[in-house]
């Protein structure tokens, strides 16, 4: 009796007809909840920007042992996950990243998901999410992933060229003040030995200038030879480059396949360590800010 449900069930299935996807399905008196979605549609003709950021980071840090003031597997494994979203929403033509935090710029004329707030935020958000567990172990080898990590995303518009730089210069002076910080507190910290109160208490109050002396009169540091990565943070955007690849190829007359080295032009995110605060990056790639973006 079973394999006879099965039969007709199947029979069933293939007999009934085929809704091509996208097209609109009978009508129920249910559909009136749709009314309910809210109509969050942004602005036309403005850039936007979707910057997530890690929920309780301080504490993941901590319970998976991040090297302090800067864990390079950390940051590397950041801006894998932010070159992956760039590769799966190709409408972002440029994105900022530091500590645990990432920016991602989409164009200002984008129709991706018919412009809806909620798409962007939740594709970059989860998209990125994703590929942090993915390749936890690429970066940090024997070091167990104990509970998954939180990212939280916000979208903001930017209507100018000049708003949108601004915003992008604020997350790297950011960056600097934060890093800066954060190179003293744990040099006081772990090569003075104060604790971490101390520390806080001796840094309460002092500038820049006062900081950088501490590094280099106590430590021997000039914070302006400190990783580019660290004091500048990550920016990705896309490149065209030569990749060379070794091809299997069949000459005339020959029986057996030959290895050859074959080079082929790819565009690809490349990740840079540099100034965007100045004129001399914007100069050095228009085609970012381009009125077609």
């Amino acid at each position: 009796m079973l394999r006879c449900c099965r039969a007709g069930a199947a029979i069933a299935a293939r007999c009934a007809p085929a809704f091509p996807r996208g097209l609109a399905m009978a009508k129920s008196k249910f559909e009136y909840v749709r009314d309910f979605e809210a109509d969050d549609t942004v602005l036309p003709n403005c850039w936007i920007v979707v910057r997530l950021d890690g929920r309780n980071f301080h504490r993941f840090s901590e319970q998976h042992e991040f090297k302090k003031p800067n864990d390079d597997r950390a940051l590397h494994l950041m801006t894998k996950c932010a070159q992956t979203v760039m590769q799966e929403l190709e409408d972002i033509v440029i994105a900022y990243g530091q500590s645990d935090e990432y920016s991602f710029v989409f164009k200002k004329k984008s129709r991706w998901f018919k412009r809806r707030a909620s798409k962007f935020m939740t594709h970059v958000v989860s998209q990125f999410s994703s590929s942090y567990v993915f390749y936890w172990k690429d970066y940090f080898k024997d070091q167990q992933l104990l509970y998954p990590p939180g990212f939280d995303g916000r979208i903001v518009l930017y209507p100018s060229n000049q708003n949108l730089k601004d915003y992008l210069s604020w997350r790297q002076a950011d960056c600097h003040i934060n890093n800066l910080y954060n190179t003293v507190f744990w040099m006081l910290v772990q090569r003075s030995g104060l604790t971490p109160v101390q520390a806080q208490e001796r840094l309460r109050g002092t500038l820049a200038g006062d900081k950088n002396e501490i590094l280099f009169s106590e430590f021997n540091i000039n914070y302006n030879n400190e990783p580019l990565m660290y004091r500048k943070g990550t920016v990705l955007i896309w490149q065209k480059v030569n990749e060379v690849i070794t091809k299997k190829i069949k000459l005339p007359k020959e029986e057996e396949e030959k290895e050859v080295e074959v080079t082929r032009t790819k565009t690809k995110v490349v990740p840079l360590h540099c100034d965007i605060i100045g004129d001399q990056f914007w100069e050095e790639y228009p085609g970012i800010l381009a009125e077609d973006s």
